[in-house]
């Protein structure tokens, strides 16, 4: 019971650190993107050129955007887990959403779309910094939380110390076996609780 908690809390931890590299990835490259297309609108690109660069292909993702390209094998197998953590961080998705409005806005009423597209990109990393600073200021409760996980060691090893087995006692007993029970759940849920006090709020959905 033990291992197959642990073991379920260090999957999750890990599958959710792989999803959130590849939302930023992906984000990051989209803003680099609007940049370049905003920079090519003032150099003398037609609008509709940007337009096109900015619709989406038939599955879905962009055109002209070879790292999701790249990850579209990986973004199939994690499903609807990679669309949720690119929403986390008001990802590509929504960065999309607002590069086509801004082309409609710039078509119905004439605003340049480069300036648009430049102030979608500047709000969007705005964001951002406010999200790592967040994440920064919430990483000394995470740690705090992971050592707190960890005394249990400590305190087999100590048992070990002073001549005692703490692992027959658990393992073998009924009163053991009930505190080690106890424990376990008291220590998933101080986890959880730990991680949702300490989320950012790009996390917290």
């Amino acid at each position: 019971m033990a291992v197959g908690a642990y073991g379920t809390l260090a999957a999750r931890a890990l599958l959710r650190r792989r999803d959130g590299r590849y939302a930023v990835r992906a984000r990051r490259h989209r803003l680099d993107q609007l940049c370049g297309l905003a920079a090519d609108l003032r150099a003398g690109l037609p609008v509709p050129v940007a337009a096109e660069r900015l619709t989406p292909g038939p599955t879905g993702t962009d055109r002209g955007s070879p790292e999701r390209q790249d990850g579209s094998a990986a973004a199939g197998s994690r499903g609807h887990g990679d669309a949720g953590a690119g929403d986390e961080r008001g990802g590509a998705g929504r960065l999309d959403r607002l590069a086509r409005a801004a082309v409609r806005l710039a078509d119905q009423t004439g605003a340049p779309l480069a300036e648009l597209l430049e102030r979608i990109e500047a709000d969007a990393r705005s964001t951002d910094r406010g999200l790592a600073a967040a994440e920064a200021q919430a990483a000394g409760a995470r740690a705090t939380a992971l050592l707190l996980a960890a005394l249990p060691l400590g305190g087999i090893g100590l048992g070990y110390g002073i001549g005692v087995d703490p692992v027959a006692v658990l393992l073998h007993t009924p009163v053991g076996g009930a505190c080690a029970v106890v424990a376990i759940a008291l220590q998933v849920a101080g986890l959880f609780w730990a991680e949702r006090l300490g989320a950012s709020p790009g996390r917290a959905n």
